[in-house]
């Protein structure tokens, strides 16, 4: 079974940076566009940013383009999200999706359970 386990989340100052990252298992990864996805406390998710399979293509949400860089290993079935110049309004718990952009909300069932990053002087 689909199985995305995300790290590398945490607690930064505005202006910080922290890279996570997903391992997935039970696909073929390299085979399959994947996605971010954030969900903030009271509010509804928020798609972030995705990647075609072989990295050719990435796509990103207003709110991040230019801070944040998506990127995968097919060799080590592992998709990363590099943050830059993180803000308070960053704060969210990011999950992994094996979906495309147009697919990352709605297929909630190929969503890893998360990992929260905190932004907060």
């Amino acid at each position: 079974q689909v199985q995305l386990v995300e790290s590398g989340g945490g607690v930064v100052q505005p202006g910080g940076s922290l890279r996570i990252s997903c391992v997935a298992s039970g696909f073929t990864f390299n085979t399959h566009h994947m996605s971010w996805v954030r969900q903030a406390p009271g509010k509804g998710p928020e798609w972030v940013s995705s990647i075609s399979a072989a990295s050719s293509y990435s796509y990103y949400s207003d709110s991040v383009q230019g801070r944040f860089t998506i990127s995968r290993d097919n060799a080590l079935n592992t998709l990363y999200l590099q943050m830059n110049n993180l803000q308070p309004e960053d704060t969210a718990l990011y999950h992994c999706v094996k979906a495309p952009r147009d697919d990352a909300i709605t297929l909630r069932r190929f969503w890893g359970r998360g990992t929260q990053v905190t932004v907060s002087s």
